[in-house]
């Protein structure tokens, strides 16, 4: 997956109503592509966590 993607999904999940007021997306700009990816797959996975909880 490219960075371009990773960035489309990594926004798609701060616009979840769970992630509201947490900021992140601010920290892309210094990640390499694979830890990019490792950020956006344990915001997703916290994101899911907190949709169960709800």
């Amino acid at each position: 997956m490219n960075r371009a993607e990773l960035l489309l999904r990594l926004q798609e999940v701060q616009n979840l109503p769970q992630m509201q007021g947490r900021n992140i997306r601010s920290i892309a700009s210094i990640l390499s592509t694979e830890a990019l990816q490792k950020h956006v797959e344990v915001c997703e996975a916290q994101a899911r966590k907190s949709e169960t909880k709800q």
